[in-house]
């Protein structure tokens, strides 16, 4: 995933030759001319916005043509600095949970809002998927900044980035958000032609989303939001407000929620040595392996992605005792910095090469990036090494037991694990693919069971839940192809293997 280099082009190490150089002239040239033809095609305002979209675009193209061989050098590569990744306990100590006057006024909270729920089996955006007591993600994002505002009597707003996949639905939903304590504002993230890997040009005919363009865009990963929260006016408009840091994380993972500690460390700092991006890091446990990490690399903090790594040195990027943190993807960044790079033109991430095949059995690739890899470009920027429980991603359905589960208890819209569980991880679930959809996980499942004493829960095959079953330690129930397993209500299951074809557990 890592470099994708067109043929003839960039090979590692020395210039380019002159051919190399026609070469890549050559493609942006036709690029280009693909790129005005689709704006040809555009129907009202879509032109403008597409002009905007297809600049980074552009920028993004033109540095993939010129990449040579991985993106990193491995020896380069060291541990960041003991002072670059500061314990959460400290940052604590040192605000001594007071709330600085007015501290939340100077903050705007930004969740990613751009996926669709199709891993889970469901149509439109993820953010729309129940997970608790009815609520959706998105309803507990409001309800934990409307609960944020009463408290401190502030006035925090929320930014919602959109995808094209997403914003329509999106916005039909903020209706129901209008007599809450809550601003909430949206702007749509950048549309990318998908390119042909044969030919490098856009597989796109018009600017159209329908019909054979269905699959012909993509949005751009999150490292879009820098320009397209600048495009949009969004960003002006809140600094005109004299908000300074935005919190920016994953609408899935519930984990994320404002914390006081960290937002008074930023703000408290004087103004020369202002820190202008901070990224909460946690410690790797074996499920973690692939999640990206903080290294110190030319001197500065920088974000390194599995993709990014070269081959022969993947397990050594996987192990725990080298790596031992990873991004979560809580990020803190200051609102004018971002405003100063992006006008200068400095913000600086490696590019995403994501190959895909569409339906009809076409290769294409993407070209993403990373909204954490702008850390490079921002100064005195810092990890912050914060508790497991502000992560807690919501991707599968095995992810969705766990929250919807007695472990966690839910206060205004922030899910807390229950004092009841001695152990402060979570169980370790895997759902077969029986369960990978929301409906047929929800069919199977007469009532959640009781997790407080569950260390791990292995389900494969077509296997129910009757109400009221009790999991403890290690439980793995196996329905063979063919088979079926129903356990029964009230059934309790400790350190148990199931297998075969029952219709009746005794217990």
């Amino acid at each position: 995933m890592a470099s994708f280099v067109p043929a003839g082009l960039g090979k590692p190490g020395g210039a380019m030759t002159e051919f190399q150089e026609k070469m890549r002239q050559q493609l942006e040239s036709s690029m280009h001319t693909e790129l005005e033809k689709l704006i040809s095609t555009a129907r009202d305002n879509q032109a403008k916005v597409a002009k905007k979209d297809f600049e980074g675009f552009e920028k993004l193209f033109h540095r993939f043509l010129q990449v040579k061989g991985p993106s990193v050098d491995w020896a380069k590569i060291h541990r960041p600095p003991e002072d670059s990744i500061q314990p959460y306990e400290k940052i604590v100590s040192k605000g001594q949970g007071v709330v600085e006057n007015g501290a939340l006024n100077k903050l705007a909270v930004v969740k990613l809002n751009g996926g669709l729920g199709t891993s889970m089996g469901c149509k439109g955006p993820k953010s729309l998927i129940s997970v608790r007591n009815e609520n959706t993600f998105l309803d507990l994002t409001v309800q934990q900044i409307e609960h944020l505002n009463k408290t401190y009597n502030a006035d925090v707003p929320l930014v919602l980035m959109n995808s094209f996949n997403t914003d329509e639905d999106t916005k039909k939903i903020l209706q129901k958000y209008a007599h809450h304590r809550v601003k909430i504002h949206t702007f749509n993230q950048s549309r990318y032609p998908r390119i042909n890997k044969e030919s490098l040009l856009p597989v796109a005919t018009s600017l159209g989303l329908t019909g054979e363009n269905a699959e012909a865009w993509y949005p751009p990963g999150h490292g879009d939001i820098y320009a397209s929260f600048y495009n949009s006016g969004l960003l002006d408009q809140l600094i005109a407000e004299g908000k300074e840091y935005i919190f920016v994380s994953n609408i899935d993972n519930l984990g994320a929620t404002v914390d006081l500690h960290i937002l008074n460390h930023l703000i408290s700092q004087p103004a020369e040595r202002r820190c202008e991006f901070v990224m909460e890091v946690t410690d790797k446990t074996r499920a973690d392996v692939k999640g990206g990490t903080l290294t110190e690399y030319d001197g500065k903090l920088r974000l390194l992605e599995i993709a990014q790594v070269p081959k022969a040195h993947v397990d050594e990027f996987k192990s725990v005792t080298k790596f031992k943190i990873f991004n979560t993807n809580n990020l803190w960044i200051s609102l004018p910095a971002i405003k100063r790079l992006q006008e200068q033109n400095a913000l600086d991430m490696e590019i995403i090469v994501n190959p895909k095949t569409l339906d009809g059995g076409l290769n294409v690739i993407q070209l993403e990036t990373a909204v954490g890899a702008a850390i490079k470009s921002f100064d005195n920027a810092l990890g912050i090494n914060v508790p497991r429980s502000r992560f807690l991603p919501v991707k599968t359905t095995s992810d969705l037991l766990l929250v919807m589960s007695n472990l966690y208890s839910l206060d205004a819209g922030s899910l807390t694990m229950s004092p009841k569980r001695e152990f402060r991880t979570t169980p370790h679930v895997k759902l077969g693919s029986s369960f990978t959809k929301v409906q047929d996980y929800l069919k199977r499942f007469e009532s959640i069971p009781d997790m407080l004493e569950l260390d791990h829960l292995t389900v494969s095959g077509d296997v129910t839940f009757g109400k009221q079953v009790n999991l403890k330690g290690t439980v793995i129930i196996i329905a063979n192809h063919g088979d079926r397993i129903d356990i029964p209500a009230g059934a309790m299951l400790e350190n148990k293997i199931v297998s075969g074809n029952l219709r009746i557990l005794d217990h």
